[in-house]
């Protein structure tokens, strides 16, 4: 066992979480929260989530809204999300196949804040290039 993992109660196996170490059975909690919030603040996820939420999307609307995205970090992401129950993936039986996602209950009541988060990212991000300036004026590299 390695030594971070040194606090594994007797009669309890540590449980696994994501690619990360072990856990014990009261470590499990946070780990879950963390990775939840690690999937909905992911570099990707808030885009997708936000662009999806209003109604269903395709696949090419969302590579044009979510900007900066590749089509295999697209697929992933979308595979991620709709794995952790925040999309829905429709597949309409059409030549060529019509894929649409779709915002689930639980990504709607999440949407809120999302739409938050962005605005004030927008609103800041000048202020937060400045702060960044700055320190790195004053704390050089070493």
């Amino acid at each position: 066992m390695s030594q971070g993992n040194s606090e594994v109660t007797a009669g309890r196996a540590p449980q696994a979480c994501g690619a990360g170490g072990l856990f014990t059975p009261g470590q499990a909690k946070a780990c879950t929260v963390r990775e939840v919030l690690d999937r909905v603040g992911g570099k990707w996820s808030i885009g997708i989530l936000v662009a999806a939420s209003p109604g269903p999307v395709r696949f090419t609307e969302l590579e044009r809204c979510v900007e900066g995205i590749s089509r295999r970090m697209l697929t992933l992401t979308l595979r991620n999300l709709e794995r952790d129950g925040l999309l829905h993936r429709t597949v309409h039986p059409t030549v060529p196949p019509k894929v649409e996602y779709t915002a689930t209950p639980i990504a709607l009541e999440l949407y809120q804040s999302l739409v938050a988060l962005t605005d004030w990212a927008e609103r800041h991000r000048g202020a937060v290039a400045d702060a960044r300036a700055t320190y790195d004026r004053t704390h050089p590299p070493r």
